[in-house]
């Protein structure tokens, strides 16, 4: 998830952001002015209903698909439409990591030593158009988004990958029309579902957080077309999508507070426009027109530089951190980067100082030496590849000598950035800058965020065809466990045709099996030392350069309730509860 700065103001984004850390709101902060204040606590905490709440994004989503998708962003703004069996409950860092139940009436039952989860839906939920919600709707929906590959790709496999049955050959409910479906999911009643997994699988109840677990009514789903027209089981539902324009979402009839604990159904009516400029954005959010960034990316430079300088507007800022890091993927199954010790020389050639400060200096993230982020439980601090530093020149002499070994000489190569985030490119520029002085030639192709993944970054076809290298990623956890961090990033189970976010394309048996054996020890402290390990080994094995531990600096719009920064989504506000002063 995730600009161009001139040197005037890097150094004004510098020296403010030391002041920044030193204006905190408290957990009641009630009102404007306190920077960081929704890191803390709920900014301008209210129940008062109606009004139009107005998003933008610089972009437009993969998918609207809560099984379609895998943007933090996404996942966040779906659940005001569509409900998981469990969710996050609103929360301030670290404290919107609390895992609540949502569709679920409880958290999921554990029993046959983890392989089996059950779980029983509330009753009386209805759609928007006014039917039942029933568990065969969970089903459905974890079936279609992990088993109809070739029409889904966009979400994550978990499902396909631990269930019990894959092996069988499902197909998923678009080739496979028998009534049972999947028979590694049960519905013994229209309010239980039974999932059966090959081996225990100890954070199950986050794996079911994903909006995968949305319920779908097979009558209504429209396979690749569902987007257009979403059923609604949460709290507002479609009133009309234009693709690549305008989403407006209004409150659903249907939903009742009885059965919902977590939402507050304020605005009258959310609005998100598509395709807006960053620059446009922020202008809109401090002259209070747009009141919410749904990327959650922060501002651009020449605005971060603005905000920091001027104290008033620097109080309506917020600088978190949301399980992030920023990294630069090495495929290792691309030349020459097969070889290990060419991957090892980019570690050590890559000026890491120099590409946090085309990402906006300190204030947007310390510089990262681990693939872990500092704020999932099992990070441990270590550094591999050292850099160091004559003046402000990096010391180039062990990326040299791991070239040298290498062998490959003068290399051709191509890296992949998002051409609508201005900072991932102005990254992708460094890195190539400091990468030319070992001998690597590399030329950037740049994509919009919408297709990156389905279509280019992470692709094995595409990769190969376009001598594809390098791939600059932010990557946010799935769900804040070292789990939910590392298992689509390194696990080979993981990688797919399209969709995939294992871009490196790292296949470690090794790996492999840490990744596996740690999900089933129901030992939380040996698997966060579990995690620690896979970490280490996967830097052992330099399939990606970690380059800063992102973090993010958001406006919060004045005229905006209930403004809360979550770990769980990024960094982000989190969007259930947003309502407008009136």
């Amino acid at each position: 998830m995730r600009r161009s700065y001139p040197v005037a103001a890097i150094a004004a984004i510098t020296s403010a952001g030391l002041l920044l850390s030193g204006c905190s709101g408290g957990k009641d902060a009630e009102g404007d002015g306190k920077a960081n204040a929704a890191t803390t606590g709920v900014v301008n905490a209210s129940d008062e209903k109606g009004g139009t709440l107005n998003y933008a994004i610089s972009d437009a989503p993969e998918s609207f698909d809560p099984g379609n998708t895998y943007y933090a962003f996404v996942y966040n703004f779906s659940r005001l439409y569509a409900r998981p069996l469990t969710t996050f409950k609103p929360g301030p860092g670290k404290k919107g990591n609390e895992l609540v139940p949502d569709l679920a009436e409880s958290m999921g039952k554990p029993s046959d030593g983890g392989k089996t989860w059950t779980y029983k839906i509330r009753k009386g939920l209805k759609y928007d158009d006014g039917s039942k919600i029933t568990s065969q709707d969970v089903k459905y929906a974890v079936e279609r988004s992990n088993f109809a590959r070739d029409t889904l790709s966009l979400g994550p496999n978990y499902f396909q990958q631990f269930l019990k049955d894959n092996d069988g050959g499902y197909k998923g409910p678009y080739k496979d029309k028998s009534k049972d479906g999947l028979k590694s999911i049960e519905t013994p009643d229209e309010q239980t579902v039974v999932f059966h997994l090959k081996k225990p699988f100890a954070e199950f109840d986050y794996l079911v957080s994903a909006p995968q677990t949305a319920p779908v009514p097979q009558a209504k789903d429209k396979g690749a077309d569902y987007t257009k027209a979403v059923v609604s089981s949460g709290s507002y539902k479609f009133q009309s999508y234009e693709e690549g324009k305008q989403l407006t979402l209004v409150r659903n009839p249907n939903w009742s507070a009885k059965t919902d604990p977590l939402r507050k159904q304020l605005p009258e009516k959310i609005v998100l426009k598509l395709k807006v400029a960053q620059s446009t954005i922020d202008k809109d959010l401090q002259a209070g027109n747009t009141h919410v960034d749904m990327a959650g990316r922060g501002v651009d430079g020449q605005t971060q530089a603005k905000l920091l300088m001027d104290s008033k507007e620097k109080g309506n800022t917020d600088n978190a951190l949301g399980q992030r890091l920023v990294y630069t993927a090495i495929n290792t199954k691309v030349k020459p980067f097969d070889n290990i010790e060419c991957r090892k020389a980019v570690e050590y050639a890559i000026d890491k100082k120099a590409v946090q400060t085309s990402l906006g200096g300190p204030i947007r993230g310390a510089i990262a030496s681990t693939t872990l982020p500092t704020d999932i439980d099992g990070y441990q601090k270590y550094d591999l590849y050292p850099q160091k530093y004559k003046g402000d020149n990096l010391d180039l002499t062990e990326a040299k000598k791991h070239w040298d070994k290498c062998g490959a000489g003068k290399t051709n190569t191509t890296i992949l950035a998002r051409n609508d985030r201005q900072d991932e490119v102005d990254a992708a520029t460094t890195v190539i800058d400091s990468l030319k002085k070992i001998g690597v030639n590399a030329k950037i192709q740049s994509y919009p965020t919408s297709k990156y993944f389905s279509d280019y970054a992470g692709v094995p076809k595409f990769n190969k065809k376009n001598n594809v290298g390098l791939i600059m990623m932010q990557w946010g956890s799935d769900f804040p466990t070292g789990y939910g961090y590392l298992q689509q990033i390194l696990n080979g189970k993981a990688i797919s045709q399209s969709g995939n976010t294992n871009l490196s394309e790292l296949d470690d048996p090794e790996i492999n099996k840490l990744l596996d054996t740690a999900i089933a020890n129901t030992d939380k402290a040996a698997r966060e030392k579990a995690y620690a390990e896979i970490d280490k080994k996967a830097m052992e094995q330099a399939a990606l350069v970690p380059l800063t531990y992102f973090k993010v600096l958001m406006y919060r719009s004045p005229k905006a309730t209930n403004l809360v920064s979550t770990s769980a989504f990024s960094g982000e506000y989190d969007y259930l509860n947003i309502g407008v002063k009136k």
